[in-house]
């Protein structure tokens, strides 16, 4: 049997995605390369807003038309919340949702000679004692460093948000099960991981006995099960000070922080849910900056907020234009039924938000373009990823403070730590180097 798998969304559905690639493969299936007819096609959906599910129905039909007469099945986020959309779409086999996931593989290969005109339907609540789903070995896909989800779920409500409706509450991996995979991404001759979760700074707070972020980070540090480990995004106020100076005094975290700030007034935060004050994200990103000059600071940024009105938004980018981020994530509101918001009083109008989006976009490219400038000149450490650039045929790194650099050399060099000096930027803010060791 051959498989198609598409995702949308984010890492964690990447992960996720890796980890049903590997237990398909363990069953002897065979993933179909792209163009290729697959027997089965797997969408692995995404509903954090209306044009995501949108986009996952989209998806739906399309691997229908290429792959007529291939099972269809579509599990993820949107089909745990509206399964009854899914359902009606015609030629659907299979909706699976979240609490169900450790029986997707069977429930997939059941579907091969399932004959009712009824999709399987394994769509469960997501009760709040839901176990975190732990795969019995890391599933690092193609990428050269694999994402490890560590966490799911979320407590926070943010009035926007649908997640916690679609992913349950937080449960983590046990530590153990962290160092297990590391060590065994390690094994297999990977050099980094990112860990990643819905939530990561809830990390550990669920189990008995309950522990955190913090203290996983130090085992980690104590064990080195692998050379490079970077966080994916953790709100600011669980960015702890002990955090970050584990991570400045670190020979393996990356120097590397990615914060969700959102609004830049505290009122509009206020309305969010979103428990810090503009002023606390600032001390957050300059204490950061302090401890660790060279770090990338990423912040994620949503434009259009209900009640944002002229002089919020200026707050918003006023507090930005002031701080040392590296680079911005970018996304207009988007009214999503079943959150506190889609409701909410002074919406503001479509094209005002499209406006004030590029207005932010447009500082955060200035500020990716300086932080990517200071590097020329500079010797840092790169990992050379397993594929060459497309456009230049060059070797591709990256460092721990997340600058991509093309370089000169052999295949050999590929999945290797290597230090280069940054020789040069082109016209299109990329950056050139040269492997010294």
């Amino acid at each position: 049997m051959r498989f198609h798998i598409s995702t949308l969304g984010c890492k964690v559905n990447q992960h996720e995605s890796d980890v049903l690639t590997a237990a398909l493969s363990a069953h002897g299936w065979q993933r179909s390369e792209d163009g290729d007819r697959a027997d089965v096609c797997i969408v692995n959906t995404c509903t954090v807003t209306q044009k995501a599910s949108m986009q996952s129905r989209q998806l739906i039909r399309k691997l229908q038309r290429h792959h007529p007469g291939a099972r269809i099945i579509v599990t993820g986020c949107y089909a745990q919340v509206a399964p009854e959309e899914i359902e009606a779409i015609e030629g659907v086999h299979a909706i699976v949702g979240h609490s169900r996931r450790d029986e997707l593989p069977d429930i997939i290969v059941r579907t091969v000679g399932h004959t009712e005109d009824a999709p399987i339907r394994a769509v469960d609540d997501l009760a709040p004692g839901l176990r975190f789903f732990n795969p019995a070995t890391a599933a690092p896909g193609a990428r050269t460093r694999p994402f490890l989800k560590i966490q799911d779920g979320c407590n926070s409500f943010c009035t926007y948000c649908i997640v916690p409706y679609a992913r349950g509450r937080s449960r983590s991996m046990r530590p153990g099960q962290v160092i297990r995979h590391l060590r065994h991404l390690g094994q297999q001759g990977y050099h980094e991981a990112v860990l990643t979760g819905i939530h990561l700074g809830a990390y550990g707070l669920d189990l008995q006995p309950a522990t955190d972020l913090a203290t996983l980070l130090e085992r980690i540090e104590a064990e080195k099960p692998l050379a490079r480990i970077r966080l994916s995004s953790i709100e600011p106020h669980e960015l702890s000070d002990g955090i970050i100076a584990r991570v400045a005094a670190s020979a393996i975290f990356c120097p590397h922080f990615h914060l969700p700030l959102q609004s830049g007034d505290d009122a509009i935060l206020k309305r969010m849910h979103r428990p810090y004050s503009r002023d606390f994200f600032r001390q957050r990103v300059v204490t950061i900056a302090k401890r660790l000059p060279q770090a990338a600071i990423g912040a994620d940024v949503l434009i259009g907020f209900p009640g944002e009105d002229d002089r919020s938004f200026e707050k918003t980018a006023g507090l930005i234009e002031e701080l040392p981020l590296s680079y911005l994530h970018v996304f207009p509101y988007s009214r999503r039924p079943g959150t506190p918001a889609f409701n909410y009083p002074n919406q503001v109008p479509p094209q005002v938000a499209k406006e004030r989006t590029a207005l932010i976009r447009a500082i955060g490219n200035r500020k990716k373009q300086a932080f990517i400038e200071q590097a020329v000149g500079q010797k840092i450490d790169v990992l050379v990823e397993n594929r060459r650039d497309r456009a230049t045929g060059r070797l591709k790194g990256l460092s721990g403070n997340y600058l991509s650099i093309l370089l000169d050399g052999e295949d050999s060099r590929m999945n290797t730590i290597a230090q280069a000096i940054v020789q040069d930027m082109d016209d299109t803010g990329r950056l050139g180097g040269q492997i010294i060791a």
